[in-house]
């Protein structure tokens, strides 16, 4: 559990890019313009974040709410700048949930993480269906059979920095905004436009971002709080790692540091985590360093951790811990490091349960089970493919998916709920989707060859990130550019070096991954019809 000493800590090793929001602290000082008088003196007895206030990461189920969905009563082209949706008629807001209600009220000191029912409805007789919600009306399904559509991005707030190239996006687990990550050092919020719901896209203009929040230096990875819902305030936070600073977790309602947990080595220094992965029930956080998995529980903010070593008695996991995922299925984790290794081991006590093959020729930088937990997929720097392993058979390689990565850059791939489409960007700027129920049943590591490719940016396509619940797809690109030999004549010899043939596409962009047309197309007849 933080306390006041903690917090003031934590704000002191944030680095100096914290500064600036530390000092001002706009996001918390005042409730949002748009309030109604009501939800203003409601949010003024929520206690600043900035007096050590705990990370309350527990709902009781009296208050659950469904995470992916929006009631009838809100509107939902109402939102505001925060990851929340307004309710209509200056009712009360979704996030006063806790603190409105006496009986769902959780004492400051409590720091839990009791699961919620995500999305599961129980009637009277004790059956559980999942509930309907207006996302799920609007959910098209996927079809790859065309180029996608690009529908709106975000562009000019990448170009006020030079060289401020994407490192990746990632929606949130409601689905309700998506974070991006740049060379700046600086973590964007951006909410799902809300033209969206209505089909309304000729509305649509570029997307600002809603929150920012700045590191101190590179940041290295960041990762969602898995059961995060915009219904309930204290569940929304992020979690990031950057050079030289410890693990920071964000408030994503308010964009405040909310607490840090700091991992030091054996001279007892400071020392930053290379990946971070939530466990599924959010409980612990798991930090890999250069031979070792430090696991942190989330309601214990501080130094106290659990070592784990991937290297026991010279036998092991080498290298950097690059990647880290959960199986959905089985108690166990998977870890990639730059040594080109990936190894599987058991979450009770991390031991380690099998290392893989070395297949690949550069270092692992992503990892992703399919929603089975039956197959793993892995991709490396400097690697042409993206392997399928099957974890029945563990070291066999069930196939692979052709990709051009030529750099170290981290190139991200997604996959959809069901497991059936994968989808990747490349050094090239192009974007391909895989049908892996195409692969062939044997598995003998066949290429198994994409069913849609185009040209989605002009530059590397480094992030890709499937919407959880709707036919939406953002991507992000940009790379560090590098001027090349140019001509020039004897008298300008200073000219040798040119950057005018660079072509820099840093954005963010959201595509639409249903039928084409085929919502407009429904707006259309439902107004006639009205």
């Amino acid at each position: 559990m933080s306390d006041h000493g903690t917090y003031s800590d934590a704000l002191s090793l944030g680095g100096t890019g914290q500064e600036a929001e530390a000092d001002g602290d706009p996001f918390n000082a005042e409730p949002p313009t748009s309030c109604t008088e009501d939800e203003a003196q409601a949010a003024a007895k929520q206690p600043p974040f900035g007096e050590g206030m705990d990370i309350d990461l527990g709902q009781p189920e009296i208050c659950t709410e469904t995470l992916t969905g929006v009631s009838e009563s809100q509107d939902t082209g109402g939102i505001p700048d925060k990851v929340f949706s307004q309710a209509e008629d200056g009712g009360e807001r979704p996030g006063e949930l806790t603190q409105n209600n006496e009986d769902c009220q959780e004492p400051e000191e409590t720091f839990s993480t009791t699961e919620r029912k995500d999305d599961v409805g129980e009637d009277e007789e004790g059956n559980t269906e999942p509930e309907p919600n207006e996302y799920q009306h609007q959910y098209l399904g996927l079809d790859f059979s065309q180029n996608l559509q690009m529908l709106t991005g975000s562009w000019a707030e990448y170009t006020q920095t030079p060289e401020n190239y994407l490192r990746g996006c990632k929606w949130a687990p409601d689905g309700s905004c998506i974070l991006s990550n740049s060379a700046d050092n600086v973590l964007r919020v951006y909410n799902l436009p809300p033209e969206l719901y209505s089909s309304s896209w000729d509305l649509l203009s570029e997307m600002s971002p809603v929150l920012r929040m700045p590191e101190g230096d590179t940041v290295y990875d960041y990762c969602w709080f898995p059961k995060m819902s915009s219904l309930d305030p204290d569940t929304c936070f992020i979690a990031s790692s950057s050079r030289d600073n410890p693990v920071h977790i964000w408030d994503a309602f308010y964009g405040n540091l909310r607490a840090t947990f700091r991992p030091y080595n054996h001279l007892d220094e400071l020392t930053a985590a290379h990946s971070l992965c939530f466990s599924p029930d959010g409980s612990q956080l798991y930090c890999g360093f250069d031979k070792t998995v430090r696991v942190f529980y989330t309601e214990r903010p501080g130094r106290d951790c659990e070592q784990r070593p991937t290297v026991v008695k010279k036998q092991g996991q080498t290298g950097i811990i690059s990647c880290m995922a959960f199986s959905p299925s089985q108690p166990m984790y998977v870890c990639g490091s730059y040594s080109r290794t990936v190894g599987l081991y058991s979450c009770e006590d991390g031991s380690m349960l099998a290392l893989l093959p070395q297949r690949h020729h550069g270092g692992v930088t992503h990892l992703l089970f399919s929603p089975d937990g039956n197959q793993l997929y892995t991709g490396a720097r400097k690697d042409q493919e993206i392997l399928c392993w099957d974890l029945r058979d563990p070291g066999r390689v069930l196939f692979s998916l052709p990709r051009n990565v030529s750099t170290n850059q981290r190139i991200y791939f997604d996959l959809d709920p069901s497991g059936r489409y994968l989808v990747s960007g490349d050094t090239d700027g192009v974007m391909s989707v895989w049908d892996t129920l195409t692969a062939p049943p044997d598995g003998n590591e066949e290429v198994l060859r994409p069913v849609l490719q185009f040209q989605a940016h002009t530059d590397c396509t480094n992030g890709i990130s499937l919407h959880p619940f709707m036919p939406l797809v953002a991507s992000c690109s940009g790379q560090r550019q590098f001027p090349w030999p140019g001509h020039s004549d004897d008298e300008d010899e200073e000219k040798m070096m040119t950057s005018s043939d660079i072509r820099e596409n840093n954005g963010l962009v959201l595509w639409w991954a249903g039928p084409l047309g085929s919502s407009n197309e429904q707006g259309q007849e439902e107004g006639s019809t009205a």
